[in-house]
């Protein structure tokens, strides 16, 4: 298999098929995991990002669906009562997680544009009890919802598969309410990589990949408008991980190692949509504006 062009025009058609796959996959009860061990055996990477307490009560299939980087839920300050968005939501274990954490006075959506993903999150979400999720169908570089309609979005290693990055961001500022926050894992790269090596490393990384550098990320998103960036490693992927794979498609991974070696690592990249400033005058305010 040979690693898609992000730019190219069927990269969508491409990440559908394998997601589509992989949703099938965990149906029949099989993990949806990716990596050179295939269906056999997991990579590091989509393995244990979630605890005995968080997979408490959640059907087996959701957590057999994951193919996340990161564990966002974990990471992102939810309150009760919020409106929560996950872009990419495959077969929805985020989203039920974000879901409890909300309260039944807060929604959970789930964006996906696989129709097998979909399927299994909602009959995931009708085994978990929960009422307060809502799965939708669409691509998040066209997010299905009106303008500042949710309070926080979270992802777990899909936004690196767009191929209009900052569609998506542009997307998700548009959706945050002002004040609302963006708190997602991703697969990030960090400094030069021979190029045929990263194609490599990323179809490893990420089963289908188009990560951005740091500073790239960082860029995009302060274009989109966003504010209070940071992008903080969680999890630094070494050549050894991939040894299997880089040897199997003619490496010679020793030789390789020092130019690999944290240079790649999953993320979680926080940042904020601007509030508006309040108007407070020449004295105390007492208005709408600024005492809300």
């Amino acid at each position: 298999m040979t690693q898609p062009d992000p730019h190219s025009p069927d990269v969508k058609d491409v990440v559908r098929e394998t997601y589509a796959a992989a949703a099938r996959q965990a149906a029949s009860g099989r993990s949806a995991c990716c990596g050179p061990s295939g269906a056999g055996g997991c990579d590091p990477i989509t393995t244990d990002l979630y605890d005995a307490a968080q997979a408490e009560g959640l059907p087996a299939e959701a957590l057999l669906a994951s193919l996340g980087c990161g564990n966002p839920t974990a990471l992102a300050a939810l309150n009760e009562g919020e409106t929560v968005l996950d872009l990419g939501s495959g077969g929805g274990i985020d989203v039920l997680l974000s879901a409890r954490r909300v309260g039944p006075t807060g929604k959970a959506y789930g964006l996906d544009m696989t129709d097998e993903m979909l399927a299994l999150a909602r009959d995931n979400q009708r085994k978990a009890g929960l009422d307060n999720v809502v799965f939708l169908k669409g691509e998040i570089e066209a997010i299905p919802l009106p303008d500042a309609a949710v309070d926080v979005i979270i992802s777990n290693c899909v936004i690196n598969l767009s191929a209009d990055k900052d569609r998506v961001f542009r997307e998700a500022f548009r959706v945050l309410k002002p004040g609302g926050r963006l708190a997602v894992s991703d697969v990030v790269t960090r400094g030069a990589i021979p190029a045929a090596l990263q194609a490599d490393m990323l179809l490893w990384v990420g089963c289908l990949a188009g990560a951005l550098d740091e500073a790239d990320y960082v860029a995009r998103l302060a274009a989109a408008g966003f504010t209070a960036i940071s992008i903080t490693p969680t999890r630094v992927y070494e050549v050894e991980d991939a040894r299997d794979l880089l040897v199997g498609r003619g490496h010679d991974v020793d030789a390789l190692a020092e130019q690999v070696d944290g240079r790649f690592f999953g993320a979680f990249v926080r940042a904020e949509k601007p509030a508006p400033d309040r108007d407070v005058g020449a004295g105390p305010c007492c208005g709408p504006t600024c005492c809300a």
